[in-house]
């Protein structure tokens, strides 16, 4: 393991001021304690126009010329405050990602509240970012505005968000403010599923002889409600009927007698996708097949298990074993 890197003194009480002005939050404020203000490029070039219209003012005694280098210098004061002002006061939120593919571009989406007058050319990008990929907005007064940025991950995994960098050159372009904001929400990048995979290589466990559920009969085709069936599956007269029957003690009630038969093709039993059925394979290739394998089964309505080293999930359907399975396979980690 590498030893952690030495450092200054310095360095510490840089990071914890650092940290003081810009915690990790999904929302910020932005206050004159964490805004920043320097001349930009063409603001750089008033100033000097300004020491030379001063300095020829004074070699050549121009009452004009000293009136114009003072005015020109009051508005560009002028410039500089509402320049700063244009952020001040300025509340940010960010609504959690969603999940992305691994190389594929993950959005993110930032509401600007406006508590006071209007604001324009509000700017929002990330800071290894060219300045041509800022996403800018106006925010109404006292409204709201929404930005998106997008980012991509090369790797599978649980990604702590780059901090964003907010700016503005309102009005004149003269000088530049800005502000950094770190979120603390995360990013799930799920593993790429592998392209034309094979069908998978699943373990199918029916139900115990003996333990059918009441109303099944002797009709094979029948089988008691799972979550995630389409209600057009449920055939609602029989499950009236077995509804009907007296339940025995400690039973399951109503969500037990509900039957549903199985469409033509479908599996009656359950499947599992076991790592270990991937075999041979270069590991992220074994997580990418078992990806594909979990999203073709979510597609086709197959209640579906998955098995990992230390991690076993039941068969199941349905949005939120979905997200749990693939957050599962970003998480895997090839052991020796």
């Amino acid at each position: 393991m590498k030893p952690p890197a030495l450092r200054w003194p310095w360095q510490r009480r840089w990071d914890a001021w650092w940290q003081a002005r810009h915690p990790a939050s999904d929302t910020t404020a932005l206050t004159q304690r964490n805004l920043y203000i320097l001349p930009s490029r063409p603001g750089a070039a008033f100033v000097v126009t300004l020491l030379v219209l001063l300095l020829a003012s004074i070699n050549d005694q121009l009452s004009l010329g000293y009136l114009l280098t003072f005015v020109l210098a009051g508005a560009g004061m002028a410039s500089m405050n509402a320049t700063h002002r244009n952020l001040r006061g300025l509340k940010l939120d960010l609504k959690t990602p969603p999940p992305a593919y691994a190389g594929q571009a993950l959005a993110l989406d930032i509401r600007l509240h406006n508590p006071s007058a209007a604001r324009f050319g509000v700017g929002l990008r990330l800071p290894d970012a060219k300045p041509g990929d800022t996403a800018f907005a106006d925010v109404p007064a006292q409204g709201h505005a929404q930005l998106q940025l997008q980012l991509s991950f090369p790797n599978r995994g649980r990604h702590a968000l780059p901090r964003l960098r907010i700016e503005s050159q309102f009005p004149f372009g003269l000088f530049m403010t800005w502000s950094y904001w770190r979120p603390a929400a995360q990013a799930w990048v799920y593993p790429t599923p592998e392209l034309d995979a094979p069908p998978a290589a699943a373990v199918e466990e029916g139900l115990p002889q003996g333990q059918g559920q009441p109303g099944l009969g002797d009709d094979p085709g029948l089988r008691p409600y799972r979550h995630g069936d389409s209600p057009r599956q449920i055939l609602w007269k029989k499950s009236a009927l077995a509804l009907a029957q007296p339940q025995p003690p400690g039973g399951s009630g109503a969500g037990a007698a509900l039957l549903v038969r199985e469409r033509l093709g479908s599996r009656a039993s359950e499947q599992w996708l076991d790592l270990a059925a991937t075999r041979g394979l270069p590991f992220e290739q074994r997580v990418s097949r078992l990806a594909a394998w979990v999203l073709r089964a979510e597609e086709e309505g197959l209640p579906y298990g998955l098995r990992l080293r230390g991690v076993a999930l039941a068969p199941d359907l349905g949005p939120e074993h979905f997200r749990d399975c693939m957050e599962a396979l970003a998480l895997a980690q090839e052991q020796p």
